[in-house]
C-alpha cells in the first residue's frame, strides 16, 4: 500500500467516524463545521498537489469524493456502479515565436502580440490561421427577445469579425434593454466566438476597452497567451473559426483610420436596432502553430432518489468544482497552489450536504450532487455535464451550485449570483428572512459574474441556476470588516498557493451556507412547481422548449 493511500485511508476513517457518532446521538445528519473542517483539510493538503484535472493529486481528489459519497450512502450518478463521468480535454498551446497577425488593403499594418492582439487557436490543431476581410459587426448579438440582431443577414462566411465586449447600453427610453447595468450572456466573449462559428466566420478579434471588459489588457494577455484547455468538438458542431482573440481599442482605432473609418462613429452606430455589418476592405491574415497534449478528468456524481414515484425522476442538482491550479510558479517559497477556499470549501460543502440528504429524510424530488473538472480551465467538466448530462438536463429543475464558500464565520446576507434571472432567488430570499438574513444585490452587474462559475453551465442548457455565497455582512463585525476580507482574499490569496488551510479558519459560516442551500434544494424539491426563469431571461425559450417537450 503507498503512502498517499495509507494517508487517504487514514482520512476516510476519521470522516466517517465522526459522522457515525453524530448520527447515533441525534438521529438526523448535521451540518457541522467539524465535517466541512475534515473534508477541507484533506481535499487543500500538500498530499493532493493542488487538483489539477488530469494528474496524480486530482485523481486522489476523484476518489476521496466518490468514497466519502459511497460511504454516506449516496448512490452512483453516471451508472449504476459509478460516479465518474470522464471529461476529455485538449490542451493546445500556441508558439509565441509562430503567432503573426497582419492587415493589409485599405489598411497595412503587422499587429504586435501580445501589445496590441492576443490571438489563439479556436480547436485543437497544429496550426491555425484566419484570412479574411475584416467586418465590423457592432456587439455580435442576435437576441430576438430584445428584437435586437447585428447581423440582418449579411453573409459572412470566410470573414475576420470585429466585435465590441459586453452589450448594447440600455437607454432612457429602454432602461431595460440587455438587463440595464447588468452584463446578459450576449455580452460574454465566450457567446461571440460561438455566433461567429454559427455563421461560418474565419476568425474574430474582441475590441478590448477596461471599462467595458471589467478588466485591464494584463488579464487578457495572461488569461489567453499560454496554454488553452478545449472540450473536443461534437461531430454535429459548426465548424471553429480558425483564430479567436482580442484587439486593444487603440490598434482597432488605428487599423480602421488607415481605411477611413472612425471608432468612435462605429461604436455608437453599434448602439442602434438599425444597425448593419460594415465592410472594412481590410483585410486580416493571422496564423499560428500549437502543440497539443489530449487528457482527460472526471466529473464525480451522486445521486439520492426522491420518494414520490411521480416526481422522482426529476432532480435538484448541487453542484461545486474540486479542481485547482496544481503546481506553479514559486511565490514565497511555495509552488502547490493548494485552493482551499477556491475550491475545496465548496466541495467540503456539497459533501456534507450530500451527507445530510443521504442520511435525513428524503423529498419528493430526487436530488443530484455534481462535483466537476476543470472549472479553472473554463468550466469544461459543468460545460461537459451541460451537453452530455447524466439524467435528462429537462428533468433537473433546478441548479444550486457553491464555488468559494466563507471561512471567516456567520453572515447576515448572501451573495447570490442569478437571484434576478429565475424564481430560486425569490424562493431563497422568502426562506432566509425570517432569520435576519437578506439578499444583497450584485456590487459589479456589468462585470457579468452570473457567467463566470458553473451553474452558468446548467444554465446554458436550459436549467434554472444559481451560485450561492456569503455576503460581506458578518456576525460580530462591522459591514467594512466583510468587505476587507474579500478584499484581502483577492488581493493576496486568490489563484495564489497562500489560498491554504489554516487551522483558525471559522467553519461555522460555511455550515450556516451549507445548511441554507441544503434547506432550499429540499424545498425546492418538495414543491408543487418548479423553478422557472423571468421572461426576461436568455435561457427562458430554450426551457420552455424542454418542458414541451416532456
Amino acid at each position: 500500500m503507498t503512502r498517499p493511500t495509507v494517508l487517504l485511508s487514514l482520512v476516510l476513517v476519521s470522516v466517517l467516524s465522526a459522522a457515525g457518532a453524530q448520527a447515533q446521538t441525534t438521529g438526523v445528519a448535521r451540518i457541522t463545521p467539524q465535517e466541512i473542517d475534515a473534508h477541507l483539510r484533506f481535499l487543500s493538503s500538500d498530499l493532493l498537489e493542488g487538483r489539477a484535472p488530469a494528474t496524480r493529486g486530482g485523481r486522489i481528489a476523484e476518489e476521496y469524493i466518490a468514497s466519502q459519497l459511497r460511504a454516506f450512502g449516496v448512490n452512483p450518478g453516471v451508472s449504476d456502479t459509478s460516479y465518474f463521468q470522464r471529461v476529455p480535454i485538449d490542451v493546445v498551446k500556441a508558439d509565441p515565436s509562430t503567432v503573426k497577425v497582419t492587415a493589409s488593403g485599405k489598411a497595412n499594418a503587422n499587429l504586435r502580440f501580445p501589445d496590441d492582439v492576443v490571438v489563439w487557436a479556436g480547436s485543437a490543431t497544429d496550426a491555425s490561421s484566419a484570412h479574411g476581410e475584416l467586418v465590423f459587426v457592432g456587439y455580435g448579438a442576435t437576441a430576438p427577445e430584445y428584437k435586437w440582431d447585428d447581423f440582418k443577414n449579411v453573409d459572412v462566411r470566410g470573414k475576420v469579425l470585429l466585435v465590441l465586449v459586453n452589450d448594447p447600453p440600455a437607454s432612457a427610453a429602454e432602461p431595460n434593454l440587455f438587463g440595464g447595468k447588468a452584463m446578459t450572456y450576449y455580452g460574454r466573449w465566450t457567446y461571440k466566438y460561438e455566433e461567429a462559428e454559427r455563421r461560418g466566420a474565419a476568425g474574430m478579434l474582441i475590441v478590448h476597452t477596461t471599462e467595458a471588459a471589467s478588466y485591464p489588457w494584463q488579464v487578457v494577455v495572461g488569461s489567453n497567451s499560454v496554454e488553452h484547455r478545449l472540450l473536443p468538438r461534437p461531430a454535429n458542431a459548426p465548424a471553429p473559426i480558425g483564430v479567436r482573440g482580442w484587439i486593444t481599442d487603440s490598434a482597432a482605432t488605428a487599423l480602421l483610420a488607415q481605411a477611413g473609418l472612425n471608432m468612435a462613429t462605429l461604436r455608437k452606430q453599434a448602439e442602434s436596432r438599425d444597425f448593419r455589418p460594415v465592410s472594412t476592405g481590410i483585410i486580416i491574415d493571422a496564423t499560428m502553430r500549437n502543440s497539443m497534449q489530449h487528457m482527460a478528468a472526471n466529473n464525480v456524481v451522486g445521486v439520492v432518489r426522491g420518494i414520490d414515484p411521480k416526481v422522482r425522476d426529476e432532480y435538484v442538482a448541487y453542484s461545486a468544482h474540486w479542481d485547482h491550479l496544481g503546481i506553479g510558479p514559486v511565490v514565497n517559497g511555495d509552488s502547490i497552489y493548494n485552493g482551499a477556499a477556491d475550491n475545496a470549501s465548496g466541495v467540503a460543502a456539497v459533501l456534507a450536504i450530500a451527507h445530510a440528504a443521504a442520511e435525513g429524510v428524503k423529498p419528493r424530488r430526487s436530488q443530484l450532487f455534481v462535483f466537476v473538472t476543470a472549472e479553472e480551465s473554463g468550466l469544461l467538466g459543468s460545460a461537459y455535464f451541460g451537453e452530455h448530462p447524466t439524467v435528462p438536463a429537462s428533468k433537473i429543475v433546478a441548479a444550486l451550485n457553491m464555488d468559494v464558500v466563507t471561512l471567516a464565520g456567520k453572515v447576515r446576507d448572501l451573495n447570490v449570483m442569478g437571484d434576478d434571472k429565475s424564481t430560486i432567488g425569490p424562493t431563497l430570499a422568502s426562506m432566509v428572512k425570517s432569520e435576519g438574513i437578506r439578499l444583497s444585490p450584485d456590487a459589479h452587474p456589468e462585470a457579468g459574474h452570473f457567467y463566470r462559475s458553473d451553474h452558468f453551465s446548467f444554465a446554458k442548457a436550459g436549467i434554472p441556476a444559481v451560485s450561492i455565497g456569503a455576503g460581506d455582512d458578518y456576525v460580530g463585525h462591522p459591514l467594512a470588516w466583510g468587505q476587507q476580507q474579500e478584499e484581502d482574499y483577492t488581493a493576496h490569496h486568490y489563484h495564489q498557493p497562500s489560498d491554504e488551510y489554516r487551522s483558525d479558519f471559522d467553519l461555522s459560516g460555511a455550515a450556516q451556507l451549507a445548511e441554507i442551500v441544503y434547506r432550499l434544494g429540499t424545498t425546492i424539491g418538495n414543491a408543487n412547481t418548479v423553478p422557472t426563469w423571468n421572461a426576461t431571461a436568455e435561457f427562458k425559450a430554450l426551457r420552455d422548449a424542454q418542458r414541451k417537450g416532456l
